[in-house]
């Protein structure tokens, strides 16, 4: 059948491949049906252009002859020559057969994410004042305790001092008080009454050193100096920011679930599954060398995007990861015997995939798969396809469903290592 739509299409190709030969033969035919009318007694043309076209076509008559003889041995040539390349053409596209496999790979899903320090808080001022001394530089790496800045304290020295002589007063008419009621001077409560009155002033003195001390900022953790808000000398009210400190010995990883991957990482929990490996990408490319886990689960999902958070703790004793920070959690799982196709296996219609099973009987059959996973190269199954089932690799568009096909088979092993092409 395909020789004959060849042989029937070949001089069309000839006359729109080879436009001037066509027209050339043309003109001659037409005039030899001119010549050939006039000898049957059948006139086409005036006499005058008759007598004319008799004397041209007899001197073209040899160049005819030659000219058609040409053209003839051409067109077979010709047909001859793309007979012979549609058949090598054909005999081109075998059909290639191989089989799933069933192995181990690894999954692996992959999220945004927003890096933040476990603590990270405010420096603030508890009293207010004048900044007079800054004993940190911006970056610096503080211990829990130190120094960080120190507010003018005026008011709060000479309030202690009143109240520190209020509390010796105090200590004084107690003590003499004490030493008359032992002489049986005065009575026992007169002694109590300036026992309450410097206990009063003692409390008072303290209250006078601690406010006095809050003019002291210090670290109230080990971590890392953000940028100063205050200069030295600006004036400081109760709770100005100074700066920010964090503490990024572990970092708090944030990322959005979607609400089927939520459900399938809760599913592997409760069957004690193993939980996935969690690295960090950062910006370039480049992983973090420590490995992460799953450390808490926020405890609502966003309605609007329908998404969960999950946090990822990271040990970072480098320092190398920074509060702000952004890249990609990657959570990684080992799938055993996952069925794995060729992707140029397989062909999509209307955002559904399919591929072509031959059957033991020979015929070719077209399938729809679910896909599980997308690695390089490769698919991995969910359903609709088996570890023993026949796929074609090569040439699915020249096969019908239903049609009986001759194959090459290739084992999958020798499939899976020249892996290059993606679907189609």
């Amino acid at each position: 059948m395909n020789r004959i739509l060849r042989s029937i299409l070949s001089p069309f190709r000839f006359a729109v491949r080879r436009p001037i030969s066509t027209l050339t033969l043309l003109v001659a035919l037409a005039g030899a049906a001119v010549v050939g009318a006039s000898k049957a007694g059948v006139e086409l043309l005036p006499p005058r252009y008759s007598r004319e076209m008799h004397t041209y076509t007899d001197d073209l008559g040899g160049t005819a002859a030659r000219l058609k003889a040409y053209l003839v041995a051409k067109y077979e040539s010709y047909s001859h020559k793309a007979e012979e390349e549609g058949e090598a053409h054909h005999e081109a596209h075998k059909i290639v057969v191989t089989t799933p496999q069933a192995r181990e790979v690894t999954l692996t899903e992959s999220y945004v994410c927003q890096i933040h320090s476990q603590r990270h808080i405010e420096v603030c001022a508890l009293d207010g004042g004048y900044l007079q001394e800054i004993l940190i530089k911006e970056g610096q790496s503080v211990k829990k305790g130190d120094l960080m800045f120190k507010v003018l304290p005026v008011l709060y020295e000479a309030r202690m001092a009143a109240e520190k002589a209020e509390a010796d007063l105090a200590r004084l008419e107690y003590n003499n008080t004490k030493m008359l009621s032992n002489s049986k001077v005065v009575s026992e409560n007169e002694v109590l009454l300036l026992q309450a009155k410097l206990a009063k002033a003692v409390a008072k003195a303290d209250l006078a050193k601690a406010e006095l001390n809050f003019t002291d900022v210090r670290a109230p953790f080990d971590g890392i100096v953000d940028r100063q808000r205050e200069q030295l000398g600006s004036l400081i009210k109760e709770g100005d920011v100074l700066t920010t400190l964090s503490d990024n010995s572990v970092m708090w990883v944030y990322f959005n679930v979607p609400e089927a991957q939520y459900l399938k990482y809760m599913e592997g929990k409760s069957r004690h599954e193993e939980d996935p490996k969690v690295e960090l990408m950062l910006a370039g490319g480049m992983k973090f060398h420590q490995v992460g886990k799953i450390g808490a689960i926020e405890a609502k999902f966003n309605n609007e995007t329908g998404n969960i958070a999950f946090r990822a703790d990271f040990p970072n004793p480098d320092l190398l990861l920074r509060h702000g920070q952004t890249g990609k959690i990657l959570l990684s799982k080992v799938a055993k015997d996952a069925i794995v196709i060729p992707q140029r296996a397989t062909f999509e219609v209307l955002a559904k995939r399919y591929l072509i099973v031959v059957g033991e009987d020979g015929k070719a059959h077209q399938r729809e798969i679910k896909i599980k996973d997308e690695l390089e190269d490769v698919f991995v199954v969910d359903e609709g396809v088996g570890a023993g089932d026949k796929i074609v690799l090569e040439g699915a568009r020249q096969v019908r469903d239903g049609e009986k096909v001759e194959y090459e088979f290739t084992p999958p092993e020798l499939v899976m290592a020249n892996l290059k092409n993606k679907a189609e």
